[in-house]
């Protein structure tokens, strides 16, 4: 018998108010449920405008306390539909602890796991060290009824070690919740480049742990901030195979969802052909753990 199982991502332009946002996402994963798709992404911060350009401490009452507004409503969506859901949201933990975090809630609708962002970026327009304190509650592999699922957050995605310790438990796919986008100055020069290094890097990850990634971004020009020329968050969504083949592609600039099969027999079958956790030389990778090694 076939084990497989299907996911799904959503690109979206989120540059509204949490109520809209809220009402847009369930009307879009609703859609997503109707179309087959049993695990379903949204994009990093779903609620909100990118609020990260700017450090202003207004931002923080954006945040939600665990298990308030995002969990209930995503949490009664889940088990109407008999769906997975993973919903990236602004995490208040406590007054000055703020966490990017993200749902992982279940068919029944329950909480399968939460993940907080390992990796926080402090770029231009990327501001967010301003609001995040790094996650600590490390790399996870979920087990919800539709399968074992790991959740990175954006920046984690240029990190190998994320992907491959996250793989190492299990997980049968990678999904990225994103917020990434082009500085519009600077796109003709460099947009190409930058946007080819995201899908080669995640493509990678595929590759080396054998392993489907999917990435849900958001899309349109988000300019909130006077004399500035925002972010153009460049969609272009998608879902890799474990030979980091490219199984669904979105636009730049449309919302989409995006479907595929988690296919678990060829999963198996790339893994044994391709036995790069076989021959992981663990005795000799200590020095992964030091900053630098002089």
């Amino acid at each position: 018998m076939k084990r497989a199982y299907n996911i799904a991502v959503v690109q979206l332009n989120l540059n509204d108010t949490p109520a809209n946002n809220l009402a847009k996402c369930s009307d879009w994963v609703t859609k997503a449920a109707k179309q087959g798709a049993e695990v379903i992404c949204l994009p990093e911060l779903y609620s909100s405008h990118y609020f990260c350009q700017s450090e202003d401490v207004n931002n923080f009452a954006l945040a939600e306390p665990l298990y308030s507004t995002s969990f209930q409503a995503f949490s009664k969506l889940a088990k109407a539909l008999g769906v997975v859901i993973i919903v990236p949201f602004f995490e208040k933990r406590m007054a000055g602890v703020y966490h990017n975090s993200a749902y992982i809630i279940d068919v029944d609708g329950t909480e399968a796991g939460l993940y907080r962002k390992m990796h926080i970026p402090d770029d231009p327009y990327y501001y967010e060290k301003f609001y995040f304190t790094p996650g600590d509650l490390g790399f996870k592999t979920i087990q919800t009824q539709k399968g074992k699922i790991g959740t990175l957050i954006c920046w984690d995605q240029w990190y190998p070690e994320a992907a491959r310790l996250t793989a190492l438990q299990g997980a049968e796919v990678l999904f990225y919740p994103t917020a990434i986008g082009w500085h519009p100055a600077e796109k003709a020069e460099y947009g190409a480049n930058q946007y080819g290094a995201w899908m080669n890097v995640m493509k990678g990850h595929a590759v080396a742990n054998g392993t489907y990634v999917a990435a849900a971004n958001r899309i349109g020009l988000e300019k909130y901030l006077p004399n500035t020329n925002g972010i153009e968050f460049w969609g272009a969504s998608f879902i890799a195979g474990p030979q980091g083949e490219i199984l669904a592609q979105a636009s730049h600039d449309k919302e989409e969802i995006l479907i595929a099969e988690v296919n678990l027999d060829l999963q198996e079958n790339v893994r044994q052909n391709w036995p790069f956790f076989r021959d992981r030389r663990i005795d000799f990778y200590g020095d992964i753990t030091k900053r630098a090694i002089d």
